[in-house]
């Protein structure tokens, strides 16, 4: 250790007198095991993170039965998914431009207070006591979903990065506490419906169960950020971020710093004098002693910090900027394409759900359809994120399935038409669920390989940042899904198919009406429009025959 007087900077040689260092435990990193995650209480911990980021926006999407009522007229399940998708799109790309100014845990935090305060207001102002009108109250819940975006985008983002930093089974975790989110929030919704008759409580008692699980949620998060398996490999992150590469024509000079406490290299990159072959160092600790020719070669080291990150004075200026854009262009070219495969996945999955799902009609369901639906997706969801983990997939494979997925766009689309055009036969309620379950079994493996696997193709420095990027293009195929999901709305008039039970209702009562005009025996014509689809089918057989005969008698 070298020291200046007391009123001075006091400077410590780089590479001598570690102990103290908050990077010590970091720094033998390769000579230890990894701790071991017992229990898996840490993987259960990460998937409770997904849930807890995942859950509001599901919320107000299984309430869908609620609002659909309160709001009749309107796509207020496309007008939710869309503000919810725009707005998380611009907040992931405000993140990832920021990601190095604020601490992930700083984030998290905040995307956790966000979705209870929000959920709290909605439950309580717009479901219980109602305090708007129909308009105001539609404008209100929109700009809810909007904030609820903000933070669960900013915690979502920041749980992929943050679990990137560590093995790919914890970004998986992540995923499968996305899909745990959705079942989960599908089972308390039809429960607190079946229970409860009354549909503004059942509403109330939902929401209030959402809000509690958050908060479970947010109280697990802390207790696993001091564990020794996460500050494990934290600290191998750490060290990645810190270490300097000092080319043999550059030189290097300690710098004070803010503490006062430590030095730091100061690299610059001017060339040695043209008539000399000797590497010059400006710090006498790296001074060659002989004036020989010498193989090029490189130098590292690791920065002394204090327990704090240490970066340059112009952390939030153009150098830094341009350093960052520089970092993300290298992550890029490695794992484009992870980064297509999984916008191409979720555009497909937002272009029918939950839009186009909550539109499909079953005259036998009513209202308990687009609940159903949504509950089959979530549910496949689970399994295929469940089997993404049990085998290897190539990036060029994924592209393919991904593009490959995109199929299933108009199979469904058909199965949401109006049953009264060509394409009617396509509207049966098993075929529906069926492609529900396989767009839900789909997301969940295609959906997951890419996030799980990208972050492992940079070197560790920039996982973090891969996490990012990933969720980025995550978020952008979503945005586009939603707005893919209005033209397909526009083509289909989910408004008129709402009228279709009613249209057969009234089809099947004038075919009765001519069958009592052939059958003089019908005196009562109300009991014919209670038959089942199978009677109907007979009837409408015969009622043809019937008029057959009536006419040749005449």
């Amino acid at each position: 250790m070298e020291e200046e007087n007391s009123d001075g900077p006091v400077y410590e040689k780089l590479g001598k007198n570690r102990r103290d260092d908050a990077f010590t435990r970091a720094e033998v990193l390769n000579e230890l095991s990894p701790p071991v995650d017992k229990y898996n209480l840490i993987y259960l911990s990460f998937m409770s993170g997904g849930i807890g980021f995942l859950l509001p926006y599901n919320s107000f999407i299984m309430s869908v039965d609620f609002f659909k009522t309160k709001f009749p007229d309107s796509p207020v399940v496309f007008d939710m998914s869309s503000v919810y998708i725009i707005t998380a799109l611009i907040t992931v790309f405000g993140n990832n431009l920021l990601v190095e100014m604020f601490s992930v845990h700083s984030r998290i935090l905040f995307g956790y207070l966000i979705s209870m305060l929000t959920l709290g207001l909605v439950m309580s102002c717009e479901v219980y006591y109602e305090m708007f009108e129909t308009s105001g109250s539609y404008a209100a819940n929109l700009i809810a979903v909007a904030v609820v975006a903000v933070g669960c985008t900013v915690q979502q983002s920041s749980f992929y990065g943050y679990a990137s930093m560590l093995p790919p089974q914890y970004t998986h975790a992540v995923m499968v506490g996305e899909s745990v989110a959705g079942v989960g929030t599908s089972l308390v919704r039809i429960t607190t419906r079946f229970f409860i008759k009354d549909l503004r409580q059942s509403t109330i008692d939902f929401l209030m169960v959402s809000i509690t699980i958050v908060g479970l949620c947010a109280v697990i998060y802390p207790r696993i950020r001091k564990t020794d398996f996460v500050q494990f490999y934290l600290g191998l992150c750490e060290r990645e971020k810190t270490k300097i590469t000092l080319e043999p024509r550059e030189d290097a000079g300690l710098i004070e710093i803010q503490d006062s406490r430590y030095g730091i290299l100061k690299i610059q990159t001017s060339p040695p004098p043209a008539t000399s072959n000797v590497m010059s160092f400006a710090n006498p600790v790296y001074e060659p002693t002989d004036s020989g020719i010498r193989p090029t070669y490189k130098v590292e080291d690791v920065l002394i910090t204090g327990g704090i990150t240490v970066t340059n004075n112009d952390r939030f200026g153009w150098s830094s900027f341009k350093e960052g854009m520089r970092a993300r262009w290298t992550v890029t070219q490695k794992i484009y394409p992870y980064m297509i495969s999984i916008f191409l996945v979720y555009f497909t999955t937002l272009c029918l759900y939950p839009g186009i799902t909550s539109e499909v009609v079953s005259c036998h369901m009513g209202q308990w359809m687009p609940m159903l639906m949504m509950i089959d997706f979530n549910c496949a969801d689970v399994i295929g994120k469940l089997m993404a983990s049990t085998r290897y997939w190539t990036g060029s494979r994924l592209l393919k399935c991904s593009i490959a997925r995109l199929m299933i766009i108009p199979a469904m689309a058909l199965c949401a038409m109006p049953p009264i055009t060509n394409f009617g036969f396509l509207s049966s309620d098993l075929l529906a669920f069926g492609y529900s379950i396989l767009l839900g079994l789909t997301n969940g493996v295609l959906g997951s390989v890419p996030m799980i696997q990208a972050p492992t193709k940079v070197p560790r420095c920039y996982r973090e940042l891969a996490g990012n990027m990933m969720t980025l293009y995550y978020m952008c195929g979503l945005a586009t899904g939603s707005l893919g999901a209005y033209a397909l709305e526009k083509i289909l008039r989910p408004a008129k198919m709402q009228r279709y039970c009613d249209y057969r209702a009234d089809r099947y009562t004038r075919i009765d009406m001519s069958r009592a005009f052939t059958n003089p025996n019908v005196t009562d014509l109300t009991t014919f429009s209670t038959e089942s689809s199978s009677s109907i089918l007979v009837s409408t057989i015969l009622s043809s025959l019937s008029t057959m005969n009536f006419t040749e008698s005449l």
